[in-house]
This record gives C-alpha cells, sequence and structure tokens, in this order.
C-alpha cells in the first residue's frame, strides 16, 4: 500500500466533517466528492484518485477479516472511526473493475425528535410495549437518524432490554434506564434473520433491525412483534401503502393472506420521511405518518391497500400526518420553496390544493 492512500482518504474526511457534509465519493480517475446540505460538491482542490489508491484506501479501512469478503463478492459494508471522534459507515463496490467508495457521516450525537424537527407524536411509540413500527423512505433521508432518536428515547424512559442488530453498526448509544446490546451483522451474527430468531431467547424487549431486506427477516419481525416485542425497523419505501405492499409482495402467493392477517395484527405504524433543503440552510423534514386503527387494519386485511393514503389525509384529528399536507405546510412557513417541496408531493394536485 502507497504511503499516500492513508493520509489522502484522513484529509478527504476531515473535509466532510469541517465543511458539516454528510457523505463522501471516492471514485477512480476522478476529485473525490462530498455532499454538502443535500448537493454533491467536487474537491477540485485534491487530485483525482487512481485506481491504485481508490483501491489502497478501501484495504486500509476495511476490518482485515473483511477484504477476502469484499474480493470475493466485490461489495462490502462497514463502519469506521476517524480520529475518534467520527464515524462513518462505509460502502465499497466495484464499478468497470475499479474500487468505488461511499462513506455516510454518522453524527455521533444523538439528536432528539425535537432536534430532529420531528412530530412529538413520534413519542407515543416508544411507549408501546409490542408492535411492528417503520421508518420509511428513499436512501439518504435520516431514517436511521430517526430510529435512532427513537431507541435512544425509549433508553431514557423505560428500563427494558433493547437489542439493535444491524450492517453495520451505526450509532452509539450510553445505557441510560435500559441495557442496550448492539449486534453487528458478518461481525455478531451472520445475518439478519439469525439474530431475530436468537433474540427470542435472549429476554428482550425492544427490537431494532437496521434494514428489512428479505422475506425471513420480514416474517421474524412479524412473528416478534406479535409475541410481545417492540420492533423497529427501516424500509427503502416511498410512502406508508407502498410499503405494505412491498412487504406483502415479498411471500409467495400462498403465503400473502397470512402475511396479510399477521401485518393487520401487529403493525403499529409507518412514518415516512423526506429531507428537504431549507431556505435557512439545512435540511428539515416532511413526513407521513400511517397509525394503524381497526379501518386500516381491516384496509390491510383486504388487500385494500390503494386506500390508505385516503385514510391518512382523512384522518388528521386522529394524529395520522399527510406529506404533502406536511409538505404544504413548510412552505407556509417560510421553512422551504415552493419548487423544492414541489418535487417531493406524492400527488401534486393534492399539494396544491394544500397551499
Amino acid at each position: 500500500m502507497s504511503d499516500a492512500a492513508p493520509s489522502r482518504i484522513h484529509q478527504f474526511l476531515d473535509t466532510v466533517v469541517s465543511e458539516a457534509g454528510s457523505d463522501l465519493h471516492i471514485s477512480a480517475n476522478a476529485h473525490p466528492m462530498i455532499r454538502v446540505a443535500g448537493a454533491l460538491v467536487p474537491l477540485l482542490q485534491q487530485a483525482p484518485v487512481t485506481p491504485a489508491e481508490s483501491e489502497a484506501i478501501l484495504k486500509e479501512l476495511a476490518p482485515p477479516n473483511r477484504w477476502e469478503t469484499f474480493q470475493d463478492k466485490q461489495a462490502i459494508d462497514f463502519s469506521y472511526s476517524h480520529k475518534g471522534d467520527a464515524r462513518f459507515r462505509v460502502n465499497g463496490y466495484v464499478v468497470q473493475g475499479t474500487v468505488t467508495i461511499a462513506m455516510r457521516l454518522i453524527q455521533n450525537e444523538l439528536r432528539t425528535l425535537t432536534d430532529l424537527n420531528l412530530p412529538p407524536i413520534l413519542e407515543v411509540f416508544t411507549q408501546r410495549q409490542q408492535g411492528f413500527f417503520l421508518v420509511v423512505g428513499p436512501v439518504g433521508q435520516g431514517k436511521s437518524t430517526t430510529l435512532a432518536a427513537l431507541i435512544d428515547r425509549i433508553n431514557e424512559t423505560r428500563a427494558e432490554h433493547i437489542v439493535t442488530i444491524e450492517d453495520p453498526v451505526e450509532y452509539l448509544y450510553t445505557p441510560k434506564k435500559s441495557l442496550i446490546h448492539q449486534r453487528e451483522v458478518h461481525l455478531d451474527t451472520p445475518n439478519f434473520q439469525s439474530a431475530l430468531q436468537s433474540a427470542f431467547r435472549e429476554d428482550v424487549n425492544v427490537i431494532m433491525v437496521g434494514e428489512m431486506r428479505d422475506q425471513e427477516t420480514i416474517s421474524s419481525a412479524v412473528t416478534a412483534a406479535e409475541t410481545g416485542h417492540l420492533v423497529l425497523s427501516t424500509l427503502h419505501t416511498n410512502n406508508a401503502a407502498q410499503t405494505i405492499d412491498r412487504i406483502i409482495d415479498m411471500f409467495p402467493p400462498n403465503q400473502q393472506g397470512q402475511v396479510r392477517v399477521q401485518l393487520a395484527g401487529s403493525l403499529a405504524g409507518i412514518f415516512s420521511q423526506r429531507l428537504v433543503p431549507r431556505i435557512s440552510g439545512g435540511l428539515i423534514p416532511a413526513y407521513e405518518l400511517l397509525i394503524n386503527n381497526s379501518a386500516v387494519s381491516n384496509l390491510i386485511r383486504e388487500g385494500r391497500t390503494h386506500e390508505i393514503t385516503t385514510v391518512i389525509q382523512t384522518s388528521s384529528q386522529d394524529g395520522m400526518i399527510d406529506m404533502d399536507r406536511s409538505l404544504a405546510e413548510l412552505v407556509r412557513r417560510g421553512e422551504v420553496t415552493i419548487e423544492h417541496a414541489y418535487e417531493r408531493a406524492l400527488d401534486p394536485k393534492t399539494f396544491e390544493r394544500y397551499l
């Protein structure tokens, strides 16, 4: 490995931290790029990264026992601590035969729902003894940060055994009222499903699953929610109705009826969020909240998920929140421009009516 690789990567990471960036991208034969307030910015003062250097950087960052995994699968995920005061989630992958790296900064300080400009009603879900609660949205919309705020709120207010299953571990929790164990896939457990199955024997109250990636993980999570656990997780979906359809579609047709019944009974709620550029700088979330009540439960059970968006729009008195209404409210408060809100509207015509 060249001596340049470690020194250059630390320069890049220092820049991410000093410029309040969220992500770093390293591609062969290109300048490094960082994402600041949602926009990608090239580091033109840095020379382009060579193919040999990008490989050397990933090898420098990766845990020694994971490098062979990358060479075999040509993709790898892990966490990396930079100078002891900043942590990054790292994804290494191959593009046209060269190593490419994406690094997401994980804030050390756990922020509260108030700090994150999230609705106070989310506090209700941290008080649940059991159920299945999902935070959903596209990549890079703050799902992990919201989930961390919910877990830390449970940690502050309840004496419970919390187990997180992550790939890789992101936010680090300090036990307060709760006992917290954080398990990392590939390091502490072979996969999400194995960790979920073992949780049934670990006297666990709250389970946080970093991401619902496959049928087996979802099946185990729903079972855990049915059997007296509070389960929190994320999915890369756009809204509540799409989330329910995605979960059910992961199962074979002959199992989907049973899954609908299970989900109708175990689902606590689905929170969808989008980060919107703020006029004053930075980002602010717009959001949708589905709360599973008897009407929603019946729609899930009967396969009428296309009607769920209408239920959300007409149930604000029950605490539900409509994404388009949330975006319109941000515009009315002068937090975001109408152009940025319009880009994120689920139904532009509905959004226009709310203005």
